[in-house]
């Protein structure tokens, strides 16, 4: 299965969480990562599932590699029928306002442009001491189960 991973970062964490995640889907998948920043939603295609993990920044905002993907979509909202995606959130509940805004933002804007979601979006929470990778793996393996799961 082709599987791109599309990451917003400010500290390099999500990055790196997708780094992780690849190396969980290694095998019979075909795998690819890239920034947000690099990516045009329009430009997604319906034989990719996509992955996005976000942090949120500022006040319940995306990062700025997220920002123009972000923009693009909310301006222009591209048909997305067909588009297949999951989305992990990274944040921290000390900022509970705007907890993982970020990926809830990104998660809506794409459903608008009638994307499909498939799980449940996954968020981590800094301040629990767990790291990134033990909440986002689990999560990820149940996406890919109700990825098989078939329509209907």
């Amino acid at each position: 299965m082709k599987i791109t991973l599309l990451y917003g970062t400010e500290s390099g964490n999500a990055e790196m969480l997708c780094d992780d995640l690849v190396e969980a889907l290694e095998g019979e998948n075909e795998c690819e990562v890239s920034s947000l920043g690099e990516v045009v939603p329009d430009e997604l295609d319906s034989g990719t599932f996509y992955i996005f993990v976000t942090s949120t920044h500022g006040n319940g905002d995306l990062p700025a590699t997220a920002a123009p993907f972000f923009d693009e979509l909310e301006a222009n909202r591209p048909d997305l029928h067909g588009v297949r995606f999951s989305i992990f959130g990274l944040g921290d509940r000390v900022f509970a306002e705007t907890f993982n805004h970020g990926s809830k933002k990104l998660m809506q804007e794409l459903l608008a442009c009638n994307a499909t979601l498939i799980g449940e979006r996954g968020i981590h929470d800094a301040s629990t001491g767990q790291m990134p990778e033990e909440i986002a793996i689990p999560w990820l393996n149940q996406c890919m189960a109700a990825l098989m799961q078939p329509a209907g």
